[in-house]
């Protein structure tokens, strides 16, 4: 079998949604890939979408989403994952029991409310879902306008009879939290908090690689087929957990680099967050124990390696799987990205911030776990 050692682009899959946006740049053009098209780096859509249809996800990570180079070119990210197993996932992730692609990531635009809905833990969701995860989350936020509003973690005092009662009536926006998101905030959402995306919004959200929810209020709407979509009432109800705080107003713990600058955003045992600014070409490693996942959030430049170069653009994916052990970036014009992985979290990012004199309260602040 082929040895993984290069990095590895992949292709977006693009969700219609009805509270979803037209206009997706800089980030990325409407997918113009019809089905049966040969995969291109402009991804596609599922299921296809006409010139008015909203879009409000864009999965960098999907199942479906199709690699473009190396040894899996033309494999969907599951063929691969199927096929190559820990080569691809890194020899941790192998032991955890899952054969899936570890992270699910993707962006979300947003023109009005999505529902209020909660997401269970790993335990509920084996004994009540079987065959599925339970969903952690973060989000990082890149832009809101004057409408943009999160609702997250029930009011205090507020109990699971009060929300009940207002789930049946469409009243539930009054008992959650709201807030007003900044751009470059990062909010972490453990499994049991009621939260509910509004209008206004881009951002990025990474995840255990689960699409497990619990729709709570739809605000009595109907869904892309015309039908209200379905409620889940007594398991969003098990596993709300009223006492869960907003998990917000995160520490900046951003330092210098010689290729720019480097932010440890956020870190959980599920995932880990990092941005970096490239104003000089990085040397950066791969990891024998786990596969890395690049998100080009802005600029182009190289990617490189002894094997030879290729290009990377704004609202490119670039997995860099275990076998590759040096690469570089070699931004043409300064480029800033995300970078996402299964942490450990001591070594990763604890012991890191540490060596860099940040104060134990302060590393507690993004370290859930």
């Amino acid at each position: 079998m082929p040895k993984l050692d290069i990095p590895l682009q992949l292709s977006p899959v693009f969700k219609p949604k009805i509270w979803g946006q037209h206009n997706l740049e800089p980030l990325f053009a409407r997918p113009v890939a019809k089905p049966g098209d040969p995969p291109s780096r402009l991804g596609h859509s599922e299921p296809p979408v006409g010139a008015n249809d909203l879009i409000g996800e864009v999965w960098i990570t999907d199942e479906r989403s199709r690699f473009l180079n190396g040894s899996c070119a033309g494999l969907t990210l599951k063929e691969a994952s199927q096929k190559y197993g820990a080569e691809l996932h890194g020899s941790a992730w192998s032991s955890r029991g899952r054969t899936c692609f570890p992270l699910l990531a993707k962006y979300i635009y947003t023109h009005d409310w999505l529902s209020v809905q909660v997401h269970p833990d790993d335990d509920y969701a084996h004994v009540h879902d079987p065959g599925n995860f339970g969903k952690c989350e973060m989000w990082y936020f890149l832009s809101s306008d004057d409408r943009g509003e999160v609702l997250l973690a029930v009011k205090a005092g507020v109990t699971k009879e009060r929300l009940a009662a207002a789930f049946e009536n469409g009243t539930s926006r009054d008992l959650i939290q709201p807030f007003r998101p900044e751009a470059e905030e990062a909010v972490f959402v453990p499994p049991g908090t009621v939260h509910a995306l509004g209008p206004g919004l881009v951002l990025f959200e990474v995840e255990e690689n689960s699409d497990l929810t619990y729709r709570l209020d739809d605000f009595g709407r109907v869904g892309l087929d015309g039908k209200p979509r379905p409620l889940h009432w007594q398991k969003g109800l098990d596993v709300t957990r009223v006492e869960l705080p907003q998990y917000r107003h995160l520490p900046r713990l951003e330092f210098h680099e010689p290729y720019g600058s480097r932010r440890w955003v956020l870190a959980c045992r599920y995932f880990a967050l990092e941005e970096l600014m490239l104003t000089e070409i990085a040397c950066l490693e791969g990891s024998a124990e786990r596969v890395e996942t690049l998100s080009i959030l802005s600029g182009e430049g190289r990617v490189e390696t002894e094997a030879g170069w290729m290009a990377y653009r704004t609202g490119d994916t670039w997995v860099i799987p275990p076998g590759v052990r040096n690469y570089r970036l070699a931004p043409e014009e300064r480029t800033r990205l995300l970078k996402f992985y299964v942490p450990d979290i001591d070594k990763d990012f604890r012991s890191r911030l540490a060596a860099r004199g940040v104060s134990f309260e302060q590393i507690g602040r993004i370290v859930f776990g």
